[in-house]
């Protein structure tokens, strides 16, 4: 393997591993965000609280998107094993 073919299946690599990672970390967010303005709405300043709440809805985005996620990598093991390059 040649470095700029290295270089290249790294970058695909890092790049489908952000693509999947992004749903669950945008859920967080939101919910983070909805958690925080709840917070500053009723004056309640408790740190605790916003961490239930995130890892509820990650764990569930998690289930819920494990087909897709699962899909894809598949998708780029078989594109990476069969071609020798992937998409």
């Amino acid at each position: 393997m040649s470095p700029p073919q290295a270089s290249e299946l790294i970058r695909n690599t890092l790049l489908l591993a952000m693509v999947i990672s992004a749903p669950m970390l945008m859920i967080g967010l939101l919910v983070g965000i909805v958690i925080s303005l709840l917070q500053a709405l009723t004056q309640i300043q408790e740190q605790t609280l916003t961490f239930i709440p995130k890892i509820v809805s990650m764990v569930l985005a998690a289930i819920a998107l494990m087909p897709w996620m699962s899909h894809r990598l598949m998708q780029y093991t078989f594109d990476m094993f069969t071609s020798g390059h992937v998409r």
